[in-house]
């Protein structure tokens, strides 16, 4: 499965469509285990470009801080399960923790 997560700094970035770079990471669920890591530059933020994109670079899931409703639903009709509230931290860090089913997740930080 391919994970996809917004990153600036290093860690999650708490608006989705307004990061420097994704990382995508490649987990086996079964085995609880991280195969591959590639981060990519974020294309220009364009409304609704990013379930498209990053459906095309193979992306099942999305891990975030905060979405908008509208870029919600464009994620899950390209069939990308998505996770929000989750904590700034390093993209390792919580594919590990959502392997394990204990991935913090809180409120959207999103506020549109």
């Amino acid at each position: 499965m391919r994970v996809a997560i917004p990153v600036a700094e290093g860690k999650l970035a708490a608006h989705f469509g307004h990061c420097e770079t994704f990382a995508l990471l490649d987990i086996e669920l079964q085995e609880r285990s991280l195969l591959h890591r590639h981060d990519v530059a974020a294309p220009p933020h364009e409304p609704g470009l990013l379930p498209r994109w990053l459906s095309g670079q193979g992306v099942e899931m999305v891990i975030a801080g905060g979405m908008g409703q509208r870029a919600m639903e464009l994620f899950v009709r390209n069939g990308i399960k998505v996770f929000t509230g989750a904590p700034s931290a390093e993209p390792e860090l919580l594919v590990r923790h959502f392997m394990t089913g204990s991935l913090p997740l809180g409120i959207n930080l999103c506020d549109h």
